[in-house]
C-alpha cells in the first residue's frame, strides 16, 4: 500500500498547486489521489496544460529526508495539525517540524520586529517574552536577527515556537545556528519548504502568514514602514488575530511603523500584562475543525458560459474573488471551480487577501 503522504505531497509539490488550490481540490475530489487523477482535465477546461506533477521518487526522498533529520510532517486536517493557523485560508498543506509539537495547543502570542532593533527594543521584547512564558503563553517568532532573537531568547526557558522561511536543515541568518538548534530541542521548529531549501525573498512573506496564523495576536516591537514586521501584522489582523505594538520615539525610524499601527487601532503594549489583557481565550466550540478542510459538499461543474462569464470579469489588476461573485450572479462554488481550473491551467494568479488577477 503506498504512503498516504506521498500521496498528499505529490499533489503539494505539482506545479501551480498553491494552499488555496489545495484546499480546493481535497473539498472537490475528498482525497489526494482523486485530485491528481483530476488535474489533466481541470487544467484543460482552464484553458491551459496539464500543470507537472511531482515526481513519485523525489517526493520519498524528500520524507526520507525529513525523517533522518528527526522532523515529522503535519498535513491540513490531521488532528494533530494547528487548530488557528488551519482556519487561514492559506493555511499550508504540509509542515515539517521538530520538537514539541504540544506548544501550538497552548495560547500562542507572535512577536517580530526589526532585524536591526535599538538595544533597548531588544531588552524589552526579551522581558516581554519571558513574561509570557512565566503566564503559560507560546511566543512564535521567525529566528530572524534583532527582534526575533530576542524573543526566542525571552522565551526559551518556557516554550518557544520558531518559523523558517528555508528548509528545517538550513539556518538563517547564520549565527543562530545555536539558537535554532536550541528551539527545535525545547521549543517547536517549524518549516514549510523541503529540506535544503535556501531562504530566498520570496519565501519570508508565507513565513509571515504562518507565524500570524499560529498566534491569537501579534506584537510588533520596533518595525520601519513597508516592512515584513508590518506584513505579519496585517496578515493578523486579516485573520481577526489581535494586533499590539510598542510605541517609540517618533525621531526613530524604526519606531514609525509601531505608532502608524497604533494610530490606525492597534493595542498599545507597554508591559506584559497590556498583552494578557488584550488576548481572551478563544472558546473551542467557535473554532472550525480542521477536518473540514477535507469535507466537500455535492460537485458543482462549471458551464461553458459559466467560464466566459467569470473570464471576463478579470484582468490584470487583482480583483476580490467576493467582488467576481457578486458580478457575475454566479453561485460561490462555480466561480471557485472555474478559478481554480484556471489556476491549474496556469492563466491565474492568486494575491493576499483573498484576490485573483488573470495570466493570460
Amino acid at each position: 500500500m503506498a504512503d498516504p503522504r506521498e500521496t498528499r505531497l505529490r499533489l503539494i509539490r505539482s506545479a501551480n498547486i498553491g494552499p488555496v488550490t489545495y484546499r480546493q481540490l481535497i473539498a472537490r475530489f475528498g482525497n489526494a489521489e482523486a485530485a491528481l487523477e483530476a488535474l489533466p482535465a481541470l487544467a484543460e477546461r482552464g484553458g491551459g496544460r496539464a500543470p507537472r506533477i511531482a515526481d513519485t521518487a523525489l517526493v520519498a526522498r524528500e520524507i526520507e529526508r525529513v525523517e533522518r533529520l528527526g522532523a515529522r510532517y503535519l498535513f491540513l486536517g490531521d488532528p494533530d495539525y494547528p487548530g488557528l493557523l488551519a482556519e487561514i485560508e492559506s493555511a499550508p498543506p504540509a509542515l515539517i517540524v521538530r520538537g514539541n509539537i504540544g506548544l501550538t495547543a497552548r495560547t500562542c502570542i507572535a512577536m517580530v520586529g526589526a532585524r536591526n532593533a535599538s538595544a533597548a527594543a531588544c531588552r524589552f521584547a526579551r522581558q516581554l517574552a519571558h513574561g509570557l512564558a512565566e503566564a503559560g503563553v507560546t511566543t512564535v517568532s521567525g529566528l530572524a536577527r534583532g527582534i526575533d532573537t530576542a524573543a526566542h531568547i525571552g522565551a526559551i526557558e518556557g516554550g518557544t515556537i520558531g518559523v523558517i522561511a528555508s528548509g528545517i536543515d538550513v539556518t538563517f541568518p547564520p549565527e543562530n545556528r545555536e539558537l535554532q538548534e536550541r528551539v527545535a530541542r525545547e521549543g517547536l521548529l517549524v518549516a514549510e519548504q523541503p529540506p535544503g531549501t535556501e531562504p530566498l525573498a520570496r519565501f519570508f512573506p508565507s513565513r509571515n502568514r504562518i507565524i500570524a496564523g499560529l498566534a491569537v495576536g501579534t506584537v510588533v516591537v520596533e518595525a520601519a514602514p513597508r516592512s515584513g514586521s508590518l506584513i505579519t501584522a496585517r496578515l493578523a489582523g486579516e485573520a481577526g488575530r489581535d494586533v499590539m505594538a510598542v510605541p517609540g520615539s517618533p525621531l526613530d525610524p524604526r519606531a514609525q511603523g509601531c505608532n502608524l499601527l497604533i494610530r490606525e487601532g492597534a493595542t498599545l503594549v507597554q508591559s506584559v500584562d497590556d498583552i494578557l489583557e488584550q488576548v481572551r481565550p478563544i472558546d473551542p466550540r467557535a473554532l472550525r475543525s480542521p477536518v473540514s478542510a477535507w469535507e466537500g459538499g455535492p460537485p458543482i461543474d462549471a458551464s461553458d458560459s459559466d467560464r466566459r462569464r467569470v473570464e471576463g470579469l478579470l484582468g490584470p489588476v487583482p480583483v476580490a474573488v467576493d467582488e467576481l461573485i457578486r458580478q457575475s450572479g454566479l453561485p460561490p462554488a462555480v466561480v471557485q471551480m472555474v478559478l481554480l481550473e484556471l489556476e491549474l491551467g496556469g492563466r491565474l494568479e492568486r494575491h493576499a487577501g483573498g484576490r485573483v488577477s488573470f495570466t493570460g
